[in-house]
């Protein structure tokens, strides 16, 4: 994800929003939908609180404002770009880069959170009086029941995930099988929002729910596979042809090591591919010039 673009919408936008709503007079209360993962890389009960920002909020309230300071910053390396006279895709790959480099300097994994977890830090500190409640949802996914079961706009998360192995392109995934897979349909979090909207409405209080299913339903990647290889089955994608596509049972590699030994074989056969392209590319080359010289 681009900085740029992260920043202005998980942090800026969300500041906006607040600048809009304490402009409102009748306003009752502000829901702000954020992620589960801005808990961090915790394992076990998770509480439903701000416990995981609490140090970077404590540095930034001392030493910088931090949303202004990241902002002077993607600035500047804008600027830099632009005097290189860099193309669209230098751009685009560079700022992503540079994104993923801020996030892991305070912590955080990718942009994308850490632009999310400023934002509600941000909210929460600015806010006023203001009713507050923050939905913390976790992998979104299709819907349970409304509109209708299954629905679902573009891929997202591990739809792509199911969409690759249901086309036949996905044979193996680095991950352990026994693992929670934590997915919530998205109609249950958008009665989530409703609920909490309701329940928080006028009350001058600050509140932060997590919407997921790990704790009461949790889904072991193990079955998530038997589902997903059941359905795929009985249901196979066409190829453009019309012949159907036979899907496999995923391979799943526990580390990183096992996956690496996986892809060895098709390391060895990309190199040997690019090897095979240079030498026919070299002894054509060379035929050309002694043709050349027999010419002249």
């Amino acid at each position: 994800m681009l900085y740029d673009v992260a920043l202005e919408v998980n942090t800026f936008g969300v500041l906006n929003v607040l600048d809009f709503a304490k402009k409102c007079f009748n306003l009752e209360m502000v829901v702000h939908v954020s992620t589960a993962y801005v808990s961090g890389d915790r394992a076990g009960l998770i509480l439903e609180d701000s416990s995981s920002m609490d140090e970077m909020a404590r540095q930034t309230t001392h030493d910088v404002d931090l949303k202004e300071h990241e902002k002077k910053m993607v600035e500047r390396k804008l600027k830099e770009l632009q005097a290189q006279h860099a193309s669209e895709e230098v751009i685009t790959n560079t700022m992503k880069d540079f994104g993923t480099a801020r996030a892991k300097l305070y912590g955080w994994p990718y942009t994308y959170l850490f632009t999310k977890v400023m934002g509600e830090m941000y909210l929460r500190r600015l806010r006023g009086n203001l009713s507050l409640a923050i939905i913390r949802p976790t992998l979104i996914t299709s819907t349970y029941k409304e509109p209708f079961p299954g629905w679902i706009e573009g891929f997202r998360s591990y739809d792509s995930l199911i969409g690759s192995y249901w086309k036949g392109k996905l044979t193996c995934v680095p991950v352990d099988p026994m693992s929670v897979t934590d997915m919530i349909p998205v109609d249950m979090v958008v009665n989530s929002i409703i609920t909490a909207m309701v329940v928080n409405a006028n009350k001058s209080r600050e509140i932060i729910y997590h919407v997921g299913t790990s704790l009461r339903n949790p889904l072991k990647f193990s079955d998530f596979h038997k589902f997903m290889f059941r359905y795929c089955t009985k249901n196979p994608w066409l190829y453009n042809d019309g012949r159907l596509i036979k899907v496999g049972k995923l391979k799943m590699v526990r580390t990183m090591t096992a996956f690496r030994l996986y892809m060895q074989p098709l390391q060895v056969w990309i190199f040997f591919s690019f090897s095979c392209c240079f030498c026919f590319v070299f002894f054509l080359f060379l035929a050309t010039v002694s043709i050349l010289v027999i010419l002249l």
